[in-house]
């Protein structure tokens, strides 16, 4: 293989560090250092190099880089081209990469870095679709019930940023773990949520992990990092952590750092490690160095020696310009700076690299091809070569630099002579960068260019020369590119405020510096600059009303990502006010009334920035989200189609139709929903996660727990996969495993708030009381707002009999909720269990005052429970007039007008419910009931035997069906189904098997066998449920009329507690007590008397069976029953035929 040639950059460096002189201490120090092993306390891990300008730091940077690489290290350098953290990382694999040890791992991260970086904004808008990610899991989809609890936990654990001054303290105190479990559950992976939110926490890892992989391979690591006082605001605590602490992992002990600017260690952060920290504190050369530089320049002559030494004041990189062009004798000039360009200038006779000299001192850093624009069509190899080789000039990576001193003298003699000259060549430099910029842009999206490096970077420059060719014009332009800039993220940020300082002391425009300047300071404030520098721009610059509402809408989105929803509303109230066309202000705003829960106003604002900007993938997605959220899961469904349309294989889209899918009972469509995009993306995680819910929904247990397994050896460390596989093991009933899964998760994150939530769910379903409280308090402790936990907390300390501590945790979580209405719903269920039906109302009131499109049926409930069911219908009327298909409302009205009689508005309702969603559980058996109460068998049977095939209440679809066998005189055929249900049941918990068992031995004259069904010892309790079973039982297993008394005893308390009551239950018990006793004339009385209250055809056919039955036992005297069967018949065949009619 042929040798490697020396590039022409490689030489010039090579022959300007054959003239390095001085600084022999501190190269000595540096290169003694490779000869200490890092065993050795002598060796030193960090050198900081620090001093004025122009004394010289980065000239010896260079040189101790290369002393570093004599020593076969593996170097890297970072100065203030880059601008944040990230930046850096990628500066230094790409110098690794270029030595041949390429950092793919950390190259990969950082490229889906910037990819998610422009996602996150998507990922935020679909934050709240469907239940909290990170919370419990919502009840079964599969239910009515779950339909309504589709919503629960939306809202209700808010996210915390940690902006200084920004928010409250006590959020900061109490940073929540909603904002990644919800971008968890919306990401590719759990990786790319902690990438979004914590990139350093991420990427640091990464970049440790693969240092120690390449130190595995050379002797040394040597890491730069130059102009740190540019770069130390968001460098220094970063390599604090680095250096001194193992939370990223080990950084190998060959690694040595070195930082050099003009300040010193911060003693408040590097106090405590200056043991092992080498100050290199370099002053201006002694008059001894500086003659050792001279005499190597062979400047001899003692009177030009004495003026090099004067005018230069010993720094170096004066004394090496004026050693090369030393000029004349003394006295020439008195300004060292300008004497550095005049010298230089007089004493190159070439006029071409003269006017290029000072030509190329105007951009920031400088290229072969930028070289075109200011060297005024001349040679540009030729001259760039020439360029590099000058003392004053640095190049690296294909870049040219010119040390700051003597560009600023050079710029400022620029300025000062030819003005005019300046502003052309400043303007050819902005039309030159704005050229590539535009080539850069290409085929990126537009509203991500701020996020793109290489287009930002060059947007940077563009502005920079505008500022300083016109820096008054300029000004207003680069202020509303510091609003795009913060839209993007800090980095970008600081780069324009870069500019702008630097543009301002470049011209000396005081009002473009103080922006410079005080735009650095703001974004150093930690731990988040963005918001201290959007103040600044709203309250000090003139900004046009569409930036300014921009700068309304970026202030908005970051107070929503710090869970400040009020004041981020506030702020978008204002961009929309300044600027009603801008679709962003819109459908941020919507995003955050979908944060907080105000679904309504959340879709009327992204309708709005639909209207505005249609057709837009993400405005799509995040109504769909919404949509999703208000349960209107058809319209989600074909917005996501919409969505798909635009991107067909757009992942989250995917996802999300396939969670709205599921939701309307179209499992299969569900089903190759998350199929296909687990196709296109084998380890998107919140499609593999929600996959398996599916499956856990459909009792397929074992495909559920293969995609949770799936997900655990993709994320085995992952807080929130763990988290979901524990909440999968409690919905299935596996409540020790769920304990130890929980457990995991919270281990892997004890911050994970509603890990430790989920734990105390499972712990209390275990019984294990004290563990569960102790769970759920430390829940509460996380997130003091977490309403979920302390409604669960509530429910604890009901089950252990503390009612009074259950309603102050509910009203605690009511308070959490804010306008959120779940926990307000929470609370109305447990007044309505505790028989306090009023205050009940009053909560399902409030709660369907903030959402009028939810809380109809609960409340319905209560209305039943206080025998209100007019004004239950008319609540329900209400909810379905604003949606007429809402299933759930349609199937509770049809259960009430049941209770009212109103048999065929019910079988409407019923039939409509069914006709939308056939496959939704609950709906057959709501409608077999009222076939039944009507009369209406066949049809009865069919819903029936879809419950039996469903698997929806089988033992009691399997019950009445033989009831209705049996009224149909289908008697083995009634016998062989309750022989399916085994031999036994208990009274006390299936009082109606029992009963329909003696029917059917009664039926098939089997009285022996009848009179032992169940337990004649079996306690009577005293409620109209068990009334029709335990008399017939009673009556039928004996022959003497004494149990029959008995009964009538027994039924005296019952009959007194229900004479004001309308139902004909207990008058229909004291027929066939009376009849039993010989007592016709009060039998007759008692079958007029439940004719004329309240029954339906059961009651009816029920009566008629019975007293038949009876009129077959052994020793009854049938006569009595005859007149009193054929009135019972009589009226049970009317009733059917006048609801037919």
């Amino acid at each position: 293989m042929r040798p490697t040639r020396p590039t022409m950059q490689e030489l010039i460096a090579r022959r300007k560090r054959a003239g390095f002189v001085g600084r022999r201490r501190e190269l000595d120090l540096f290169r003694g250092n490779f000869d200490i092993p890092p065993e050795d306390e002598r060796h030193t891990f960090v050198f900081h190099v620090h001093g004025t300008a122009g004394v010289g730091k980065s000239s010896l940077v260079r040189e101790l880089e290369a002393v570093a690489t004599r020593h076969k290290a593996l170097t890297a350098r970072t100065d203030e081209t880059v601008n944040s953290v990230p930046e850096a990382m990628a500066a230094i694999s790409a110098q690794f990469a270029r030595q041949g040890a390429e950092l793919k791992a950390l190259d990969r991260l950082l490229g889906t870095y910037r990819q998610r970086r422009h996602e996150a904004e998507t990922a935020s808008a679909a934050l709240d679709a469907g239940p909290d990610a990170g919370a419990p899991a919502a009840p079964s989809a599969g239910s009515l019930a779950a339909t309504q609890a589709g919503l629960i936990g939306l809202g209700m654990v808010p996210v915390v940023g940690a902006f200084a001054g920004a928010v409250d303290p006590a959020q900061v105190a109490h940073r929540t773990d909603r904002l990644r479990a919800a971008l968890s559950a919306r990401f590719r992976n759990h990786d790319d949520v902690q990438l979004v939110l914590e990139p350093l926490k991420a990427l640091t890892p990464v970049f440790v992990a693969e240092l120690d992989r390449v130190a595995a391979d050379v002797p040394w690591i040597a890491l730069f990092f130059d102009t740190y006082e540019r770069t130390s605001p968001f460098l220094d605590a970063w390599l604090l952590d680095l250096v001194t602490t193992d939370r990223h992992g080990a950084l190998p002990a060959n690694v040595i750092l070195t930082l050099a600017g003009q300040h010193g260690p911060d003693r408040a952060r590097w106090g405590d490690y200056a043991g092992f920290v080498t100050e290199l504190a370099l002053r201006p050369f002694t008059e001894s160095e500086s003659r050792q530089l001279l005499a190597a320049r062979q400047v001899v002559d003692e009177n030009v020696v004495r003026e090099v030494l004067r005018l230069s004041g010993g720094l170096p990189v004066l004394v090496s310009t004026l050693a090369q062009n030393p000029g004349g004798g003394p006295g020439t000039v008195d300004d060292p700076s300008a004497t550095a360009v005049e010298r230089f200038l007089k004493w190159e006779r070439d006029p071409a690299r003269r006017a290029t000299a000072l030509a190329c001192a105007l951009p920031r850093r400088l290229d072969e091809d930028l070289l075109g624009a200011v060297a005024d069509g001349a040679e540009t190899q030729e001259l760039y070569e020439w360029l590099c080789g000058l003392p004053f000039v640095s190049e690296r990576a294909g870049r040219a630099e010119f040390h700051g001193v003597v560009r600023t003298a050079m710029l400022r003699l620029q300025r000062a002579r030819t003005p005019k000259r300046w502003t052309e060549r400043h303007t050819r430099l902005a039309e030159a960068f704005g050229e590539r910029r535009a080539t850069a842009g290409e085929g990126l999206d537009p509203a991500g260019l701020w996020l793109d490096e290489s287009w930002r970077e060059l947007r940077i420059e563009e502005l920079y020369h505008l500022l300083c060719a016109r820096p008054q014009t300029a000004l207003a332009q680069a202020l509303r590119d510091v609003v795009d800039a913060c839209e993007a993220d800090e980095g970008a940020a600081r780069g324009c405020a870069q500019a702008l300082a630097d543009a301002g002391e470049q011209t000396e425009t005081e009002a473009v510096g103080v922006w410079g300047r005080d735009l650095l300071a703001a974004l150093a404030e930690e731990p988040d600059g963005v918001l201290p520098a959007l103040a600044l721009l709203l309250t000090r610059a003139d900004l046009d009303p569409p930036v300014r509402a921009r700068a309304h809408g970026v202030r908005g989105r970051e107070l929503r990502w710090a869970g400040e929803y009020e004041r981020a509303l506030a702020e978008y109230d204002r961009a929309v006010a300044l600027d009603p066309e801008s679709a962003d202000a819109y459908q941020g705003r919507g995003i955050t009334h979908r944060r907080r829960g105000e679904y309504a106003a959340a879709l009327a604002d992204v309708d709005r920035a639909d209207a505005l900007r249609p057709g837009t993938a993400q405005t799509l997605g995040v109504r769909g989200d919404i949509l999703h959220a208000l349960a209107r899961y058809e319209e989600a469904v074909a917005t996501f189609d919409r969505v798909l349309e635009l991107d067909p294989a757009h992942g989250l889209a995917l996802a999300s139709r396939g969670q709205s899918r599921h939701r309307l009972g179209d499992d299969e469509g569900a089903l190759a929903d998350f199929d296909r995009a687990l196709e296109n993306d084998p380890e998107y995680l919140w499609a593999l996660v929600h996959r398996a819910e599916l499956h856990l929904d459909r009792d397929r247990h074992d495909e559920a727990f293969a995609d949770l397994d799936r997900a655990v050896r993709i994320a085995p460390d992952s807080a929130w996969i763990a988290s979901e596989r524990g909440d999968a093991y409690r919905l299935a009933g596996r409540n020790e495993e769920a304990v130890e899964e929980l457990g995991r998760a919270c281990r892997l994150d004890p911050a994970h708030a509603s890990a430790h939530a989920s734990l105390g769910y499972a712990l209390a379903r275990l019984g294990r009381h004290e563990e569960a409280r102790t769970a759920f308090d430390r829940a509460i402790e996380l997130n003091p707002r977490y309403a979920w936990a302390m409604v669960q907390r509530a429910f604890l300390l009901g089950e252990l009999g503390d009612q009074d501590g259950m309603f102050a945790d509910l009203d605690r979580a009511v308070a959490a909720d804010g306008s959120g209405t779940w926990a307000l719903g929470q609370r109305a269920r447990a007044h309505q269990d505790a028989g306090r039906y009023q205050e009940a109302l009053k909560d399902y009131d409030l709660a369907r005052e903030r959402e009028p499109d939810r809380w109809a049926s609960e409340k319905a409930a209560a209305l039943r429970a206080l025998s209100a069911d007019a004004d239950a219908v008319a609540e329900l009327d209400r909810a379905l007039d604003r949606d007429p298909d809402d299933v759930a409302e349609l199937a509770n009205r049809g259960v009430v007008r049941l209770r009212r009689g109103q048999y065929v508005a019910a079988l409407r309702d019923l039939d409509r419910a069914i006709a939308l969603r056939p496959d939704t559980p609950g709906l057959h058996a709501a409608r077999a009931r009222t076939y039944i109460a009507c009369g209406r068998l066949p049809q009865a049977l069919a819903d029936l035997g879809q419950c039996v095939e469903r698997g929806e209440e089988t033992a009691w679809a399997t019950r009445r069906s033989a009831e209705v066998l049996l009224w149909c005189g289908r008697h083995d055929e009634a016998r062989q189904l309750l022989d399916g249900l085994g031999d036994t049941a208990e009274l006390s918990e299936d009082a109606e098997t029992v009963t329909t068992r003696w029917y059917v031995a009664g039926v098939s004259d089997r009285w022996e066998r009848a009179r032992h069904v169940g337990d004649p010892a079996a306690d009577l309790r005293h409620t109209l449920r068990l009334i029709r079973a335990q008399s017939s039982l009673l009556l039928g297993r004996s022959r003497e009329l004494r149990v029959a008394e008995e009964l009538s005893r027994l039924l005296q308390p019952i009959t007194t507690r229900v004479e004001e009551s309308t139902d004909a239950t207990v008058s229909f018990e004291e027929v066939l007590v009376a009849c039993a006793v010989g007592d016709g004339p009060r039998a007759e009385s008692m079958l007029s008397e439940g004719l004329a209250r309240d029954h339906d055809w059961e009651d009816l056919a029920d009566l008629t069976l019975r007293l038949t039955l009876l009129s077959r036992a052994p020793d009854i005297d049938p006569a009595p029953f005859g007149p009193l069967i054929a009135r019972a018949t009589e009226a049970r065949d009317a009733f059917r035929d006048r609801v037919r009619g």
